[in-house]
């Protein structure tokens, strides 16, 4: 077994097989300029592409590299979670598996993590390489509501570049969606983080995993994360009554009041979703989020 590293890179990818080594190498040459330690934690979630192959035949030559393989697509808070669980280092560092990150920005949140004695750093995007009505702006409402809800100030919870702690990083199991929120889930307090302005790039190859449908899915998992990170437990059995009671005042009102069972039926509705998601993180740590189909090369 090699000397454990100080710095783990985990990168989640999911049919990327024309970015794969160019990041790698990328991320290589960034890291051994920086002169430390170092491992880089490919995660293969269940690409159906030329991925996985092109890891490996990468590992054959370069050790660093390690390949967490899953035994199908989990999405990318599993994906983040098992790069978690498997990276052995001290400083951990998460950027997306497309490329638009640049590695180059790598060692100036290592700094600034080191220097001011932080738990978490995130990337700010400047000079986004996306549409602005689709993407940007969707992004800036979003980023501002999670700002409010989570009280931890960081403006651009979508940018993948961030470095953190080890012991910053419980073993937590991230179902769906959640990871834009993974500093506030994992305890960091807002005097614990800071933002350094990073680089956005084109993507050079394949096509974005995200869409429009990604706004929705940010405001309907916000409603439940100050829930969860507060008593998840807790969440799931108050917000169970408030669905139901909310529910049934509904019909007892619909003779009554249409006004009354609209309020009500909304009501159920919103607590409806804060319980689902506080279930399925509940569910999440019982369960786990992914299966391993090999142990990682």
């Amino acid at each position: 077994m090699s000397a454990a590293p100080l710095i783990s890179v985990v990168v989640p990818v999911f049919n990327e097989q024309d970015n794969v080594i160019p990041l790698a190498q990328e991320i290589r040459r960034v890291l051994d300029d920086v002169g430390e330690l170092f491992e880089m934690v490919f995660v293969n979630d269940g690409s159906s592409d030329a991925t996985r192959e092109r890891l490996l035949a990468f590992h054959a030559d370069e050790p660093r590299l390690r390949v967490v393989d899953l035994d199908g697509n989990f999405g990318e808070a599993s994906a983040l979670s098992a790069g978690f669980h498997q990276a052995r280092g001290e400083l951990v560092v998460t950027l997306d598996g497309d490329g638009q990150n640049d590695p180059s920005d790598i060692p100036r949140l290592l700094d600034t993590l080191r220097a001011r004695d932080l738990k978490a750093v995130s990337g700010l995007r400047v000079n986004r390489q996306e549409g602005y009505w689709l993407r940007v702006l969707p992004s800036r409402l979003a980023n501002a509501l999670i700002v409010w809800v989570t009280r931890v100030p960081l403006y651009d919870c979508g940018c993948g570049l961030k470095v953190y702690r080890r012991s910053a990083v419980p073993r937590v199991h991230l179902p769906r969606g959640l990871h834009r929120f993974m500093p506030a889930i994992f305890g960091v307090r807002g005097s614990e983080v800071a933002q350094v302005e990073t680089h956005d790039r084109h993507r050079q190859h394949g096509s974005s995993h995200y869409g429009l449908a990604r706004t929705a899915e940010v405001v309907r998992d916000l409603l439940a994360v100050r829930f969860i990170i507060d008593d998840a437990r807790a969440a799931e059995r108050r917000f169970a009554i408030g669905t139901a009671g909310s529910a049934l005042l509904a019909a007892l009102l619909m003779e009554r009041s249409v006004a009354a069972m609209v309020v009500f039926d909304a009501l159920a509705v919103v607590c409806g979703m804060i319980w689902w998601n506080a279930r399925r993180f509940n569910r999440a740590q019982a369960e786990g989020v992914y299966r391993l189909r090999q142990e990682g090369a």
